[in-house]
């Protein structure tokens, strides 16, 4: 009998070991924003929000899985997650999203997204302004973890990126993913796309590593 116990125990043991190396530092799920036939943004440079944000996503996917995180994605092509181009795509795809992180029920969940001046403004060719720039983390204003998550993002994408953006995590109640989910969930604006700058380095792949490495060293503290 005590032989028997000891070789259940091993093997039990052998499974949760197992599981707890699959897992390694936590379980994230990395939404790239827009997609498909949603571009999102278009820059001044008529780069496409969707492009860029599967592009950091991907980086950030590799960074995380180095240090022993489980990384989900709620997309890895240039797909949306609707059934179709109705009028009410984009509530059906924003809802999936929403789906996907209450099955996987991740840690923290990080949307990617890009930022951007009103378009009016870049129409009429007032976009010059360089001050409108800089990464900023918003979170759902009654979630202490995601204030505390947004924070701590915030202030790595500052010193990664640019130590002269003096912007804060922000609170928020209107975006959908922010409100419609129980999860501590970020959305991360990397960069405008309506900053002439700011746009050429979103499309770098050197920047959007310094970008990866901030989100990923943020998530990780």
């Amino acid at each position: 009998l005590l032989l028997t116990g000891v070789f259940w125990l091993a093997r039990t043991g052998a499974r949760l070991t197992g599981a707890d190396a699959g897992a390694g530092n936590g379980v994230v799920l990395i939404d790239s924003g827009h997609g498909g036939s949603d571009p999102g943004k278009i820059g001044i440079h008529q780069e496409k929000e969707k492009d860029i944000n599967l592009q950091i996503a991907k980086r950030l996917k590799k960074q995380l899985e180095k240090n022993g995180v489980k990384v989900y994605m709620t997309r890895e092509n240039d797909v949306d997650l609707s059934e179709g181009d109705g009028g009410n795509s984009k509530v059906q795809d924003l809802k999936r999203r929403c789906e996907m992180v209450r099955k996987i029920q991740p840690d923290c969940v990080l949307s990617i997204h890009q930022n951007s001046y009103p378009e009016e403004a870049i129409h009429q060719n007032s976009y010059q302004d360089e001050q409108i720039r800089g990464a900023q983390v918003f979170y759902y204003e009654d979630s202490s973890e995601g204030k505390k998550l947004a924070e701590i993002l915030q202030k790595h994408l500052v010193e990664v990126l640019d130590k002269e953006n003096h912007r804060q995590a922000k609170g928020n109640r209107t975006y959908y993913m922010l409100k419609k989910t129980e999860a501590t969930l970020v959305i991360v604006e990397c960069g405008f796309l309506s900053n002439n700058q700011e746009a050429l380095l979103l499309t770098d792949e050197k920047y959007q590593n310094k970008v990866a490495k901030a989100i990923c060293s943020g998530t990780l503290e």
